[in-house]
């Protein structure tokens, strides 16, 4: 039990303590304590009870736990937090359980496309086959008799593919003779009709012609997802592919004191060398972490590119065909890069040199085979330790990948991965049918522990809900959301224990937001951005940990979110 030393006589008293709990640290020992006091933003001592109690003063606010269990504020690696065109809030919310079957699907849009005016756009979200009573994509032939002449699209939750109307398609001059953009599909019939599923930069044919939101809703949009971080135990975020004027949102609501986490953005790359060095021109001198996170608050942090596409659509690149529904086969379809692979590389080193972190999407095997050598080039042509480059997703490494990826953090302290152990729980029945076999060696969260590779996890939001406590319980329940190809697709033998769960969500995340020496564990000194919950996650059973209660989250030393109590059972 850690125990706290008096102040010095000349040392003002807490304004904040909270006691008898129980303070999970995560620290290097993993240590428990029983209280924790807070001065200004910073935690100012971690100790027993009688030891902090001993530090209040008059004017001190003391909080009494009463065996409640303080963990430090949980961190998402990955989220897209700032209104997008795949996650914005203003459209048809499509998920599950809402929406159980395309029956549904059709009853949504025909009774939006009688509420909006003539010509404006249905817009809709976050459907999964996988979750569809039909077991199918949603196509075309589904919408037009229901949406009354409106263009509709409804993109899929993992924003990598989504549906169209014909009057959309017509809108966008999508037809049978419409070749395929670069890193793009169209997805077609038997007899070469577009089907409407637009997968990857295809969806770009569509999306450009949908109004984006305005700079009100986009920061309506990061105020409301602040709330809701808040709410959920939650202080701080990487925020992947911002653009600049996401950026000047991010700034007005800090501005307004309404950013109540702690943002890291990644700026968007592109795909081109020529969309690198543009990038570089604009942004590199502001976006230097290892050297500068300004105030902690809102960092330009680094650059996102995307080399693949996803495991729902199929498209992440493979070194085997994909499978259908686990067993069957998608002969011929290994999916495809995003990014040229030579192109990649090059990129990745102009980024690199520029003195940018990189954080890559891959999905595919052969992808993160490409991503980790392309570091690892980069790094022996211009060995700059501290990069903390990563691997966004990661999500069925081979061994080569897995030994580069420890050879790279050893070494460099690069080749992170930025999993998102929801994609188990939350797309897993899709994951399932499209891996196959392969769906065993998903984050391989055990393995990385056996060979000292350390991760971050993000929720990737809105592709997962974005309660981080449903990412503790997926890394050590791997179990899907329905369990359509059984209860235990992925195995057990890549699942950790709640400690290296909270550690990849906490100062494992912090670390690749380069904020881990001042957040991300509860330690004298570092911001006091905290989590107090209703029970103890190393002590109850897993089960439980995925029904974890917030009942209170500090941020930089200010409450800013307090659960209604409860009625007892």
């Amino acid at each position: 039990m850690l125990a706290a030393c008096r102040l010095a006589p000349d040392e003002p008293a807490p304004d904040l303590i909270l006691v008898n709990g129980t303070v999970i640290t995560v620290d290097a020992s993993d240590r428990i304590a029983e209280a924790v006091a807070v001065r200004g933003n910073r935690i100012s001592a971690v100790g027993t009870t009688a030891a902090i109690e001993s530090l209040a003063g008059p004017e001190t606010r003391r909080i009494d736990l009463a065996g409640r269990t303080v963990t430090p504020g949980l961190l998402d690696a990955h989220a897209h937090f700032s209104p997008s065109d795949f996650n914005r809030s203003d459209g048809l919310d499509l998920s599950f359980p809402g929406v159980k079957s395309i029956v549904d699907v059709k009853a949504a849009v025909a009774q939006e496309s009688a509420r909006i005016g003539a010509d404006a756009w249905i817009f809709g979200t976050r459907w999964d086959e996988g979750k569809l009573a039909e077991r199918r994509v949603i196509t075309a032939g589904d919408l037009d008799g229901v949406a009354a002449g409106h263009p509709v699209w409804l993109s899929q939750t993992m924003g990598h593919y989504g549906v169209a109307n014909s009057a959309a398609l017509k809108l966008a001059n999508i037809g049978r003779d419409t070749p395929d953009p670069a890193g793009g599909t169209i997805d077609r019939d038997a007899a070469g009709n577009p089907t409407g599923v637009l997968k990857e930069t295809a969806q770009g044919l569509v999306m450009s012609l949908i109004p984006p939101p305005s700079p009100d809703d986009v920061d309506r949009g990061i105020r409301q997802m602040a709330r809701g971080f808040n709410a959920e135990c939650m202080t701080g975020v990487k925020d992947p592919g911002i653009s600049a004027d996401r950026w000047e949102s991010y700034r007005r609501v800090l501005a307004s004191g309404d950013l109540t986490v702690r943002a890291f953005i990644l700026w968007t790359g592109g795909r081109t060398v020529e969309d690198a060095r543009a990038l570089i021109a604009a942004r590199a001198a502001m976006t230097r972490p290892y050297e500068t996170t300004g105030d902690d608050h809102l960092i330009a942090g680094g650059v996102k590119l995307f080399a693949d596409g996803s495991g729902g659509a199929r498209t992440a690149w493979m070194y085997d065909d994909w499978n259908i529904g686990v067993t069957g086969t998608d002969t011929g379809n290994r999916g495809y890069p995003n990014i040229e692979p030579d192109t990649l590389r090059q990129m990745i080193r102009a980024y690199h040199d520029a003195g940018f972190h990189i954080a890559i999407h891959a999905i595919g095997d052969r992808t993160i085979d490409a991503v980790v050598d392309d570091y690892m080039d980069a790094l022996h042509a211009n060995p700059r330790r501290g990069m903390r480059h990563a691997i966004i997703h990661a999500n069925v490494p081979t061994a080569h990948a897995i030994d580069t990826m420890a050879a790279l953090q050893r070494d460099y302290d690069a080749g992170y991965p930025e999993s998102s152990s929801t994609f188990m729980w939350w797309i897993g029945d899709t994951y399932a049918g499209n891996f196959g076999a392969r769906a065993r060696r998903l984050d391989p969260f055990a393995t990385y522990l056996k060979r000292g590779i350390h991760w971050a996890n993000g929720s990737d939001y809105s592709v997962t809900p974005y309660a981080a406590r449903y990412g503790l319980w997926a890394a050590v329940a791997r179990a899907p959301a329905l369990g359509i190809y059984g209860g235990d697709p992925f195995g057990r033998d890549e699942a950790v224990d709640i400690r290296a769960a909270l550690r990849a969500s906490t100062i494992w995340a912090a670390h690749q937001m380069f904020l881990d020496t001042r957040t991300g564990s509860v330690e004298a000194g570092k911001y006091a951005d905290l989590a107090v919950w209703d029970r103890n996650p190393y002590q109850v059973p897993t089960a439980d940990l995925k029904d974890m209660h917030c009942e209170m989250t500090v941020f930089d030393g200010s409450i800013v979110f307090q659960a209604e109590p409860r009625a007892a059972n």
